[in-house]
This record gives structure tokens, C-alpha cells and sequence, in this order.
């Protein structure tokens, strides 16, 4: 964990379901993470829109963290609000699940395709590929017809596996900032 690279990180943006239907999903460990990342830091979210918003301060970093509450397919309709508040793509980090990573694997890439996701598709199409992106690892079912009922799933996998992955997520944007 000490050789991440620090980011000029100013919102953290984590993807997801609104809905009590879909919280503890696999779609949603982006909310996950950002929920345990808020709570760790103190924070209180906000209904602001089309948005739920909180500011945190992390290694003397503030820092806007944001659940769309668009559902998924439509994540990037909160970037244009933010970005006029001055921020840029170079300022956010983006957490979502990701199909080809086994559960738990949690990585950083920077830039890059949306490679099916829908929830980073939308976010590529208002502000372009160039930003963060925190990749939680969820795996992959067996057969490729069966992914929407897979990432709409409650995980399968111990409780105690999801919190340590999303732990373990959180300690890598500390990391970073």
C-alpha cells in the first residue's frame, strides 16, 4: 500500500443503485465504500439534486464525496454540477465494481475504456476517460448472459470478505491522498 501514487484527488464518486433493493448488491460497492469512508471521517451526506453529497477532510485534504442517485446508467449526469464548483477530471476518483477482478482484488487505474460498465460509459461520455477509477473486484459469473443478474445480486460471499474489501478500498484512497 505505500507505493500508491498520490493524486491531486478532490471528489471521490462512488457508484451505485439508489434503493433499499440494491444496498448491499454487487453493483453497489462503490456506495459501499464511500458510505464507510464518510462515516470513518465524520461526514454527513446531503440530498443535493441529483446527488447525495458529503465533504470529508482526509490527510488534511478536503475532499466532496458523491453517490449519483441517478441510477446507475446515468452516473454522469452529477459531473457537470461539479465541475463547475471548479474542479476537474484530474480531481476525481471514480469507485465502481469491476467484472474482471476476482472478489476482493481492489486496484487504481487511471484513464482507460469503460469495458461494459455502464455506470462508467455515462461518466466518460460528459467528461472523457482521463480520470481515476478504484476497481473493487466482484468476479464474474460463468456464463456472460447471466452479468445483469450477477452485479444486481446481494453478494454471496461472507460478510465479513465484503467489509475487509471495503476496508481494504478505503485504505487505498487514504493512501492516495
Amino acid at each position: 500500500m505505500n507505493n500508491i501514487e498520490k493524486l491531486p484527488i478532490k471528489i471521490i464518486i462512488g457508484l451505485g443503485n439508489p434503493g433499499k433493493n440494491y444496498q448491499r448488491t454487487r453493483h453497489n460497492i462503490g456506495f459501499l465504500v464511500v458510505n464507510y469512508l464518510v462515516d470513518k471521517y465524520r461526514g454527513n451526506w446531503q440530498a443535493k439534486g441529483n446527488k447525495e453529497v458529503a465533504q470529508i477532510e482526509v490527510n488534511g485534504e478536503k475532499i466532496v464525496v458523491v453517490k449519483p442517485q441517478t441510477f446507475m446508467n446515468n452516473s454522469g449526469e452529477v459531473i457537470s454540477s461539479l465541475f463547475k464548483q471548479g474542479l476537474t477530471v484530474k480531481n476525481l476518483l471514480v469507485v465502481h465494481d469491476e467484472l474482471e477482478k476476482a472478489f476482493g482484488i481492489v486496484d487504481v487505474k487511471n484513464g482507460g475504456s469503460h469495458r461494459g460498465h455502464n455506470g462508467l460509459r455515462s461518466i466518460i461520455g460528459v467528461c472523457g476517460a482521463d480520470f481515476a477509477r478504484l476497481r473493487c473486484g466482484i468476479g464474474r459469473p460463468e456464463h456472460k448472459e447471466d452479468v445483469a443478474e450477477y452485479v444486481l445480486s446481494n453478494f454471496s460471499e461472507n460478510c465479513a470478505d465484503v467489509e475487509l474489501m471495503i476496508e481494504k478500498a478505503c485504505s487505498v484512497i487514504e493512501g492516495m491522498l
